[in-house]
């Protein structure tokens, strides 16, 4: 293939091809051709011009295909377009003279179509240059037509319009020639010609004034003709031509002077009237339609009326939303008209009416739905509003004079009925679609569309009743707050007249319906609903015989609220169970005989009644079943099964009742059947055993019927065929925009679809699709579908015997009957025999013996050959699963051999499809029907099947066969992928484009071999490229195909190649290829757009984008998609699609489309996004008209700008969404949250201002976040004052997001304030709203929840600022503290425990905070009296806020805490396992009821956490001393406390002491806690955690709880291993700090119980001998420590646990083990290291409380892991400092080492050799092999040696051996050539060389002062360099200054004689001292101060020495007198110490 691509024709190459892969050659050479031209240069071109005009023009005698053609003429004319034309007539007339051509032969067909499409393409490019040779091809052209096939009609057609679009207005002269044409083409027997006409004509008509001016008329009726038979691609086109002339004529104004006389201006009402005339009488004409009429025959053809519909709807969406705007009312007249009673024919029968009204209903919902925004909405639903009340009135005129007329006024009522269903419909529809941005239409009073629906609710019409309950319905989902109210107020209608039908049946509707909303409604309604509805529903079931008028209705109403009341779900029925099932009971008679009696008694209305009550009965009893499985207890089932075999039992009889009774019961009988099938269907069928051959006998009866004339495969079949097989039956089957009115088409004549009427029982059933209308079908056919059901059920569970039996029966009824009949019993048959497949093969059955197999086998056959391609469709799927249920090898062979060999011998199209798709369908249920031979036969006969070009629909079926073949056959197929792939080429490349299905199945073919090869497909051996090359090239023969579908397969197979082979997909062109189709009419193109578009952009989103807006940019003319890609990129179109698409599925792929861009391109396109979400919530902005912001006069002027701003936005300049849905505004705040949380992992200077002001200016492409934060604040402002509740709950949550991250950030201008703080009146402003009474309790929820995180966040410092929002917060409080009586009576009881725990929860919030800062505040406060005073302003400032802060929540914290401990309370009950159930306080807790418990837990979890926290912070705060103001001590905490809840007040004590009520609530908060943290689930919240862990700190931070759980040992070690647990489940180092931290004061809270009971015991035995003091401690006199009863044990295994998950080195196991290099140190994070830290601390803890014994057994491993510790990070750092661990581990030691245990008597000996051992491994980590010595820190292991030295006793260290080892490592560190290690040893020797103890000192000082003095003296040599060495020598003195005092008193002169001169040798003179470095002035200075001191100290020693050597004392005359006046201000510095440093702080630290 790589030669085909060259300029020319690589003609040597071409001919060595076969015949195929010539046409293959040439399709490639083209393609490149076409890619290459436009980028060729001029002078190339025209180069070879000539030689490319013959190789081209001599393809056309090649008979090419019909994409080969398209692309040779395409190339043609570019060809000319850039080269030069002066040979362009020649072409022309070539083309024109094989036009004119007389072979007639089918071989030169492909020549004569591909000049008729060259002429085409030349004129469209080149246009006028061509000049006047058009009029004489275009005559030769349509002359050509007149005896051309169907094929030649299409192309010429296509061609013409080409011609057309190319010249323009040139073209006139030919303008009549043409339209006459593609008249006589409009109406073609070929659908591909009729569409082909219509888009000629519809670019005639640019051009053609006369079409829509003098023409009008006939054009509009040659449309009506055209949509007569027709299918969905013709109506499509047809109604696009016929509603773009009407509009046309419509808006036109140019009238051309030749045309002014005849020309009439058309109004709106004409063009109504055109198409009503359509819509109404159809395509007959006006005259003969009115004869035809007059006799009642004529009837409007179902697809004229669909067409005709479809053109309603372009024409409008032609004309705009704003047209429809100014003009709805008068369209809405008009088009209600259509089903008004002026119009009586067209609504005569109901199937007739049922089609208008769906298809007023679609035109409808498309423009106003589709076209309209929210305020133009609330402007529609106000004029259908209108409208109903004026039908309103009719009625009730015509029903108060009903005694003069009364014949005139029933007709006039039932007439008005179609328009009211509609106008109500619609209505729904709309405020469904609205939400709660409905509420200003709900609540403006003049439009009163409450009362317009419920006044229609009496309307003497079934279906206007039924319409205006679903209309209500629709309101109350859309506004959840109206549900309670319109339940209400039907209730209370239905109550009062109760006497009245139409009342009894309208209002049981409409409550019905209500209560089928409430499952949409989150918030849900009161639960004393339930009772009030049951008690109704009894009453009227109780009265119902009272009166016979009304008895029937007073009978449906009483069944029908039982029924919806169980959709309220189990927590509501389960009260009412008992009376429901009593009422079950009596509805049925209780034995046969009952039965036969009855049957003597009644008469037809009787019957009727009981029938209709009986259906009710099971009708709510199905509705138990399925709502309320729950309470499906074996006990429950029982009481249900009693009634059922007398129900079987009358339902056995009907047929006699019926007989007996005639007609009128034939529906309540027909019902009674469905309804109790429909219950036995989910009833288990073991409960009905007993009857299940008297139901199979009535269910074969009711499936053979004989005199059922109905098709109804159209319900039955689809869903027991395959979805992907019902692609083959056209676009009928699939899903379209058009699905609504198109489902009509599908049916036979005699249905129209479904309808409410048909079973008001579907009222409150949940519904397919959103706000779409339920429609049941008929009974007639309900009843087969029921049956169907029941049947496959039941077949499963029934005897072999009985099954032979039952097929039998049915194979013989399906022979009794004939023609259409028998096609309808066999339909079926096959539906119910394929749902017993189903079932048998879900519960994994066998079917059965032989016998029974073979009559399955001839049922199944039977069907396969039948006429109807659907029936044939779901045999094929029935004849795979009865393959699947047998499970034989030999069984499947034979059902293969058994099509095989019809397939060879028939020739007729019906068994060839049938039998080749059973092929096909045999795999997907048996996977690789493993034999390769029998794979072989297979694709040979399919091969075979798909070349048969005489029958394209044998063609389709068995291409699609293979394709499930070659998809489900696995690795099998491999060998057949490339004779396939090359079958479907030839196929793709010859097959003409009329024959669009075919071209479908070859998409599917070629996307399953796309899969099969897999990631093959990257591989680059030339096999595989070959391959490779054939699939692009298929895909790209698609992409040219006309045919929608065909495109999206195209786009599908690309999308499947890019997910194998990325990089061999040219992503520009898919790119381009996407977004032209981004707005296709069809519904799966653009379905397949978006799902390639998902791919794609998870890969490559900036290439995406990148590609979309340069495509735009470079393209000119031919692209010109709705949406504005050039301005808003390619997110922005997808943002605007997003807004008009009502297919769920589409809109979600959107959303993930557009999210994967948002992650990966926000942080870089930050503006443009934020730009993009700001357009889009802007739109809510000034449709609020920003009003609804009620600003009080202080903030009116920080308000001001704001409210300029966001009105000023709405000026009507270009704005890209033009009033988006809420739905798309709520998803464009959820992007925002989004792209702040992507910032926030892409860089620190996002929420830094200074950083991203400087890096703005370096590059001023750089975005920051922070730098929009105007904006954002605007947008979450914006949506959180919207009128929909969604938006706002999104718009809080993005203030909450905004506030918690930028809390921190500093404002650079005013510093000391932050950035957030210039935006708080919006704040406020955006909080307000939400606290007001009607505001619905989710948002006030969340507004609590930014009201805490503002307080909390410290942003406003002000408290006056603070109050406004405080001043929410303490309202919301007194709601809650106004208990259950205040409660919301709109919502369920729940909401208002949400409501309550989000008031407590921030209350917490805010108080936690408070606390925290307080906390804060007193640590900076103690350590800024240490810092000098300079601070004091800003610090006074910061305790005012923190401490005000606390004095905010102080006022109401009396009242919080008892709130708090109540809502604790309640939490502990809710935790309870379920067997405690029964201990609950009956009526509920403080914030809960008894009945809405299930409702209430999740809120409790979400809320618990912060508020034990607070409670724990509020107890510790007051200490657990309990004083109630207002109470005094005595009766501590009446309200709602711990303790007084669960008990009734007999048993309650009148006063509990203050001890117990501590001891309730310390174990109600340890009971939480240790009940949450045992178990925390894998999703439990960070935060829960955490503020549990903080909440036990709190509480042991106090002595009494302390002393609770120190002298409960038990308790203590519990909460030990809970905590163990949690370290081994959590790995986050907060959760394993603050749990290490709680353990520290459980160890703590131990070591005072001990202390405390050493002290009593030592205090109670003064007197006895000290031995005789009982041992206190663990271990006691044994010392030994039981693991799970030791707390010490539990203690050292959580310490160990940590200590080892961070070093595992520690782990002797591990360290012997090869997986850890010995001496390898690991430098721990921060956080592990501050876990080792924390863990260090306890350990050293331990011994304390031990006996002493207990000491001795743990000591060992407390050394042993300090040490380890020590040993495993003491790593040098660069700057001296010691490492964490290192200081940790040090100070571990040295509180270990001063313990006191280590000198108790009893342990003393064994302490001594446990710490010599100690001191051993410190010593011998020096020697450590290989030399690894470098590594460790000298001074980590000095400063440990110093510790032993000077902590513990002098044994210990004073033994000869160890103190030599420690003297010979101090010795070779004062050698180290480091000044830093030196400096370090000098500071630890000083401490050494002070002990007390001279047996410890003495040894070091003679050892070592020696080198020191030495070292002093070198340096007089050498003075210091830098500081560190200056450091040194200052630290060597101070040594040596020590030395000289601690020195007995015989040998201090001799030390202080050798010290001056030393001294004195460092000082300088004043020459020297002025040009001296820093440290040796420094040296200088130090020295002559330590003379000052010592000389005095010793003076005899001083002066001596000063005489001896007068040169010494010169000097030190002269420094002193230089430095007189310096040495004053110097020592007043110095007398801090000068050498104070971080060292010396370590030594305080350890020593």
């Amino acid at each position: 293939m790589e030669l085909a691509h060259s300029l020319l024709l690589n003609e040597e190459a071409y001919n060595q091809l076969g015949e195929f892969q010539k046409a293959e050659f040439i399709f490639e050479w083209l393609q490149f051709l076409e890619k290459l031209l436009p980028v060729t240069s001029r002078a190339d071109i025209r180069e070879n011009q000539k030689k490319l005009v013959e190789q081209l023009t001599s393809l056309l005698n090649n008979s090419p295909g019909p994409p080969t053609r398209r692309l040779l003429a395409k190339n043609l004319a570019v060809l000319y377009s850039t080269g030069d034309t002066f040979s362009v007539y020649q072409t022309i007339d070539k083309c024109n003279e094989l036009i004119r051509s007389k072979d007639d032969s089918p071989s030169y067909l492909p020549t004569k179509l591909a000049a008729v499409v060259c002429l085409g393409y030349l004129y469209k490019k080149l246009g006028r240059i061509l000049g006047n040779s058009f009029t004489d091809t275009v005559g030769n052209v349509l002359k050509a037509m007149k005896n051309a096939e169907s094929q030649g009609r299409y192309e010429i057609m296509l061609s013409l319009q080409n011609i057309l679009n190319g010249l323009g207005a040139a073209a006139i002269p030919c303008h009549r020639d043409i339209y006459k044409a593609a008249r006589s083409c409009l109406t073609d027997r070929s659908m591909a010609v009729r569409c082909a006409a219509a888009k000629c004509l519809l670019e005639l008509q640019n051009e053609a004034i006369f079409m829509w001016s003098t023409d009008l008329d006939s054009v509009v009726t040659l449309c009506f003709k055209s949509f007569e038979g027709s299918n969905y691609d013709v109506r499509l086109a047809v109604s696009k031509l016929l509603g773009t002339i009407l509009a046309r004529a419509l808006t036109s104004k140019q009238i051309t002077a030749s045309t002014k006389h005849n020309f009439r201006r058309v109004s709106l009402e004409d063009v109504m009237e055109l198409l009503g005339t359509g819509f109404l009488r159809g395509s007959c004409g006006f005259l003969r339609a009115s004869g035809d009429m007059l006799k009642g025959t004529s009837s409007v053809s179902r697809d004229v009326r669909v067409g005709v519909t479809q053109a309603y709807v372009v024409f409008v969406s032609t004309l705009g939303a704003q047209w429809l705007e100014r003009n709805f009312s008068a369209f809405l007249s008009y088009i209600l008209d259509l089903v008004s009673q002026s119009h009586p024919k067209a609504v005569q029968s109901a199937m007739d009416a049922i089609g208008c009204r769906r298809c007023v209903s679609f035109i409808l919902r498309a423009t106003v739905g589709g076209l309209l925004g929210e305020k133009a909405q609330i402007a529609a639903a106000k004029e259908i509003c209108q409208a109903i009340w004026k039908l309103k009135k009719v009625v009730d005129a015509a029903i108060s004079d009903g005694n003069l007329e009364t014949k005139i006024n029933t007709t006039d009522v039932t007439a008005s009925q179609h328009v009211l269903v509609c106008a109500l419909q619609e209505l729904g529809s709309l405020i469904h679609g609205l939400g709660t941005t409905a509420a200003p239409l709900l609540q403006d009073s003049s439009a009163g569309v409450l009362e317009a629906v419920i006044s229609v609710i009496l309307h003497p019409s079934i279906s206007v009743r039924l319409t205006a309950a679903w209309c209500l319905r629709c309101i109350a989902v859309a506004l959840p707050s109206h549900v309670s109210l319109l339940l209400d107020r039907c209730i209370e209608r239905l109550s009062a007249l109760k006497s009245c039908p139409e009342a009894v049946t309208g209002y049981s509707f409409a409550v019905a319906a209500l209560l089928g909303a409430v499952k949409h409604c989150p918030l849900g309604i009161p639960h004393g609903k339930g009772k009030v509805i049951m008690t109704v529903a009894e009453d009227l079931l109780c009265s119902a015989s009272q009166n016979s008028r009304i008895s029937l209705q007073r009978m449906q109403a009483g069944w029908l609220l039982i029924a919806a009341l169980m959709t309220l779900g189990p927590a509501v029925v389960q009260h009412h169970l008992p009376r429901i099932l009593l009422l079950w009971k009596c509805i049925f008679p209780s034995s046969p005989k009952d039965l036969e009696t009855e049957k003597t008694r009644g008469d037809a209305f009787t019957w009727q009644v009981t029938l209709e009550g009986r259906a009710g009965a099971l009708c709510a009893i199905k509705s138990f079943v399925s709502h309320c499985a729950g309470l499906l207890t074996d006990e429950v089932v029982q009481r249900l099964l009693p009634p059922l075999p007398s129900a079987v039992d009358l339902l056995t009889q009907l047929s006699s009742i019926y007989k007996s009774y005639g007609n009128s019961l034939k529906t309540p009988s027909t019902v009674y059947r469905q309804k109790l099938y429909e219950l036995l269907a989910v009833l288990p069928p073991k409960a009905y055993e007993g009857d299940f051959s008297a139901i199979l006998k009535e269910l074969v009866t009711d499936l053979t019927v004989t005199d059922s004339q109905i098709d109804a495969s159209a319900f039955l079949l689809p869903s027991l065929c395959h979805e992907n097989d019902l692609l083959l039956l056209g676009p009928l089957l699939q899903e379209t925009d058009h699905r609504f009115i198109e489902e009509q088409l599908l049916l036979g004549n005699s249905i129209a679809g479904g309808s409410l009427e048909y079973d008001p029982y579907s009222i409150y059933e949940k519904f397919a699709k959103g706000d779409s209308v339920p429609k049941p079908l008929p009974p007639a056919l309900s009843v087969i579908s029921a049956a169907s059901r029941l049947f496959g059920v039941m077949f499963s569970h029934i005897t072999e015997s009985h099954r032979f039996q039952v097929l039998e029966q049915l194979l013989n009824s399906i022979k009794q009957t004939k023609g259409s009949r028998q096609q309808i019993v066999q339909l079926h048959v096959v539906s119910a025999f394929s749902t017993s497949l189903k079932h048998l093969a879900n519960c994994k059955g066998s079917l059965g013996s032989e016998e029974v197999r073979r009559s399955a086998l001839m049922l199944v056959m039977g069907a396969l050959e039948s006429n109807n391609p659907l029936l044939r469709c779901a045999a094929a799927e029935c004849w795979a699963r009865l393959a699947q249920v047998v499970s034989d090898s030999a069984f499947t062979a034979g059902l293969a051999q058994v099509s095989f060999d019809k397939l060879k011998s028939a020739r007729d199209v019906v068994s060839r499809t049938g039998h080749s798709l059973a092929l096909g369908c045999l795999y997907r249920y048996l996977g690789g029907i493993s034999s390769t031979q029998h794979l072989n036969a297979c694709v040979g006969i399919l091969y075979t099947l798909s070349q048969d070009s005489t029958s394209p629909d044998v063609q389709a079926w068995a291409l699609h066969s293979l394709s499930l073949i070659v998809d489900l056959a696995g690795p099998l197929y491999h060998v057949h992928v490339e004779p396939t792939l090359s079958l479907v080429l030839m196929l793709l490349l010859s097959v003409p484009p009329a024959y669009a299905e075919v071209h479908q199945s070859l998409g599917r073919c070629l996307n399953a071999l796309i899969t099969t090869l897999g990631p093959e497909l990257q591989g680059s051996s030339t096999a595989v490229s070959a391959l490779r090359t054939s699939c692009l090239l298929g895909c790209a023969v698609m992409q040219d195909n006309p045919d929608c579908l065909v495109q999206a397969q195209a786009i599908s197979c690309l999308q499947q190649l890019h997910m194998f082979a990325p990089r061999h997909v040219n992503l520009s062109n898919l790119v381009s290829c996407l977004c032209m189709n981004l707005c296709s009419s069809y519904l799966l193109l653009r379905r397949a757009v978006v799902a390639c578009l998902r791919q794609l952009v998870q890969r490559e989103a900036a290439e995406v984008s990148e590609y979309a807006v340069a495509l735009v940019k470079e393209s000119k003319e031919d692209f010109t998609p709705d949406v504005n890609i050039r301005e808003i990129g390619l997110e922005g179109a997808l943002l605007g699609l997003l807004d008009k698409e009502l297919d769920p599925r589409l809109c979600q792929d959107i959303r993930e489309t557009l999210t994967h861009m948002l992650t990966s391109m926000a942080v870089e396109k930050l503006s443009f996004w934020l730009k993009l979400c700001k357009d889009v919530l802007a739109a809510s902005a000034d449709f609020n008209t920003v009003a609804s912001i009620d600003t009080t006069q202080e903030e009116e002027t920080a308000k001001g700008d704001d409210v300029s701003v966001l009105t000023s936005d709405s000026d009507d300049r270009f704005h890209p969404f033009r009033n988006p849905r809420w739905s798309t505004r709520v998803f464009a705040a959820e992007c925002v949250c989004k792209i702040i949380s992507q910032c926030e992992n892409a860089g620190s200077a996002h929420f830094d201002i200074t950083l991203a002001q400087e890096r703005k200016q370096r590059d001023s492409r750089d975005d920051f976040l922070v730098l929009h934060l105007a904006d954002l604040v605007r947008m979450a402002f914006m949506a959180a004052t919207d009128h929909s509740d969604q938006l706002r709950l999104s718009g809080l949550q993005m203030l909450q997001i905004i506030v918690r991250k930028f809390a921190a950030v500093p404002e650079p201008e005013f510093p000391g304030h932050v950035i957030l703080e210039q935006y708080q009146a919006n704040v406020g402003a955006a909080l307000r709203p939400a606290f007001a009474p009607e505001t619905p309790p989710d948002v006030t929820a969340k507004a609590c929840q930014v009201c805490s995180a503002w307080i909390a966040s410290g942003v406003v410092s002000d408290l006056n600022d603070l109050r406004r929002v405080h001043q929410l917060l303490v309202s919301s409080l007194l709601k809650v503290q106004a208990g259950k009586e205040a409660q919301n009576e709109q919502y369920n009881e729940s909401t208002s425990t949400m409501e309550v725990l989000a008031v407590l929860k921030a209350w917490a919030e805010v108080y936690i905070v408070a606390i925290e800062k307080q906390k804060n505040q007193c640590d900076t406060h103690k350590h800024s009296l240490k810092i000098v005073n300079s601070s004091e302003e800003s610090y006074r400032d910061v305790t005012f806020s923190a401490s005000g802060l606390l004095d905010l929540v102080q006022a109401d914290l009396g009242t919080l805490s008892k709130l708090w401990l109540a809502a604790l309370q309640d939490f502990a009950l809710l935790t309870l396992p379920p067997e405690y159930a029964s201990q609950l306080p009956a009526e509920g807790g403080t914030f809960y009821t008894a009945e809405t418990i299930e409702n209430a837990r999740p809120h409790y979890y979400s809320s618990w956490a912060l508020i034990l926290y607070a409670t724990a912070l509020w107890l510790t705060s007051t200490g657990f001393i309990v004083v109630d103001p207002d109470e005094g001590v005595t009766n501590l905490s009446r309200p709602v406390t711990p303790t007084t809840m669960c008990q009734d007040s007999s048993t309650r004590p009148l006063v509990k002491s203050p001890e117990d009520v501590n001891t309730d609530r310390f174990h109600l908060i340890l009971g939480i806690s240790v009940e949450f943290l045992c178990s925390p689930g894998s999703d439990a919240a960070m935060e829960n955690i955490i503020a549990c862990l903080h909440a036990l700190q709190a509480l042991f931070d106090v002595p009494w709880p302390r002393s609770k759980i120190g002298g409960d040992q038990e308790l203590g070690v519990e909460l030990l291993n809970v905590l163990h647990r949690l370290i081994l489940t959590r790995e986050s180092p907060d959760i394993q700090l603050a749990a290490l931290e709680v353990v520290r004061l459980i160890l703590f809270a131990a070591q005072e119980h001990v202390k405390e009971k050493r002290r009593s015991a030592e205090v109670d035995d003064g007197a006895a001998e000290k031995e005789t003091l009982p041992e206190f401690g663990e271990g006691k006199d044994t010392g030994g420590l039981v693991p799970g009863k030791s707390l010490v044990f539990a203690t050292l295994e959580l310490c160990v646990c940590i200590l080892v998950r961070q070093l595992p080195q520690l782990n002797p196991k591990l360290t012997c083990s090869p997986a850890v290099p010995p001496g390898k140190h690991l430098l721990l994070s921060e956080d592990g290291s501050r876990l080792v830290a924390a863990a260090l601390v306890i350990l050293s803890d331990v011994p304390a409380i031990c006996s002493p014994e207990g000491s001795v057994s743990v000591l060992p491993t407390i050394l042993y892991l300090i040490i380890g510790v020590l040993k495993e990070t003491a790593v040098k750092l660069r700057d001296g400092q010691l490492p964490l661990t290192v200081a940790a581990s040090l100070q571990a030691l040295k509180g270990l080492l001063s313990s006191p245990m280590a000198r108790a008597e009893k342990s003393q000996n064994a302490w001594t050799d446990l710490l010599r051992s100690a001191l051993v491994t410190v010593l011998d980590c020096w020697d450590r092999v290989d030399g690894l010595l470098q590594e460790l820190d000298e001074i980590s292991l000095l400063t440990a040696i110093t510790v032993f030295v000077m902590s513990t006793s002098p044994e210990v260290t004073t033994v000869e051996c160890l103190q030599k080892r420690c003297i010979e490592k101090f010795k070779t560190t004062l050698d180290s050539k480091d000044p830093l290690v030196q400096c370090k040893c000098y500071q630890l020797l000083h401490s050494i060389f002070q002990h007390p103890n001279k047996t410890v000192s003495y040894p070091y000082i003679h050892s070592l002062a020696p080198s020191v003095v030495g070292k002093l003296q070198e340096t007089e040599k050498a003075k210091p360099e830098n500081a560190a060495e200056l450091q040194v020598i200052q630290e060597g003195i101070k040594v040596v200054t020590a030395l000289t005092a601690a020195a007995e008193e015989q040998h201090r002169a001799h030390l202080v004689a050798c010290f001056l001169p030393i001294l004195i040798s460092f000082l300088l003179d004043e020459n020297a001292l002025v040009s001296a470095t820093i440290s040796a002035k420094n040296l200088h200075e130090f020295a002559l101060q330590t003379l000052m001191q010592i000389g005095p100290q010793y003076s005899s020693v001083f002066k001596k020495l000063m005489a001896s050597s007068p040169t010494m004392k010169a000097r030190l005359e002269s420094a002193i007198k230089g430095n007189q006046e310096s040495i004053k201000v110097k020592t007043s510095k110095h007398a801090k110490n000068p050498g104070k440093s971080s060292s010396i702080q370590l030594k305080t630290n350890f020593l």
